[in-house]
């Protein structure tokens, strides 16, 4: 039997990279699917590989900088399928830069994107989820377990996900709603091969960014991840910042 049969899950950030990945392994696991995303003709792609699949699929629009798209992209999910057991947050965006470069907008989009969409999407999904005893993965990264040069904005907003994850954990502890987050490294998707540093940096501090495993993790190696701990066989974790980084932040 699919571990997913019968279960509907809203997966943001859906139109490539993890959250393709992801949406693709809950599909071919049997859930039911709103896909979320700014890119359009990138969640219809998607849409029609889960129709192959066989399973049961829809898409939204998605501006992750709007609290009310936010709103609007949960009850979507509830009107189209009737329910909802999964939220996978996995929309984001990364870029580095000099603490003294960084502009105030770019700043608010970072926030706006990594975790003010996550905070709006649990507030609004929480009482479905609850009525489902269902469960949320959000999508943190090795830079919300370590400072790194370069990167304030980005281990700041990846940072607050894993505290927002383990205070959502204990507030629905006995309410029957786990909360999880994955911690990636280096992953290879569209992000990693356009993510650019400043022109002058430590080269010393820019290698501490990095794996001392010689690979990276592919995007469906993320997604595994996602649909262990969103499955029942993960019943017992919750609050957990769950690292998959090749040794990154062992040490």
């Amino acid at each position: 039997m699919q571990r997913f049969s019968n279960k509907v899950a809203l997966v943001t950030g859906a139109a490539n990279g993890i959250g393709r990945a992801t949406a693709l392994r809950l599909a071919s696991d049997g859930a039911s699917l709103l896909l979320a995303d700014i890119n359009e003709a990138g969640l219809e792609a998607v849409a029609e590989q889960i129709r192959a699949l066989g399973a049961k699929v829809a898409i939204k629009r998605f501006d992750a900088c709007s609290a009310d798209d936010c709103r609007t992209t949960v009850q979507a999910a509830v009107d189209h399928f009737g329910r909802l057991d999964i939220l996978c947050n996995i929309a984001g965006i990364a870029w580095a830069e000099h603490i003294t470069e960084i502009r105030e907008q770019d700043w608010r989009r970072m926030m706006d994107i990594n975790l003010n969409s996550v905070f709006f999407l649990c507030q609004a999904a929480m009482p479905h989820l609850e009525a489902s005893g269902g469960n949320i993965v959000n999508m943190s990264s090795a830079s919300g377990k370590q400072g790194q040069a370069y990167n304030t904005a980005y281990c700041s907003s990846k940072g607050a996900v894993i505290m927002l994850t383990k205070s959502l954990a204990m507030e629905y502890s006995k309410r029957g709603v786990r909360v999880n987050a994955v911690c990636p490294g280096s992953v290879r998707t569209d992000i990693y091969k356009n993510y650019k540093f400043p022109t002058v940096t430590e080269e010393s501090l820019v290698q501490r960014l990095f794996s001392p495993l010689p690979i990276q993790a592919e995007a469906e190696e993320v997604a595994a991840l996602v649909a262990y701990l969103a499955s029942d066989e993960a019943r017992y974790i919750s609050g957990a910042d769950v690292s998959i980084d090749g040794a990154q932040t062992a040490g």
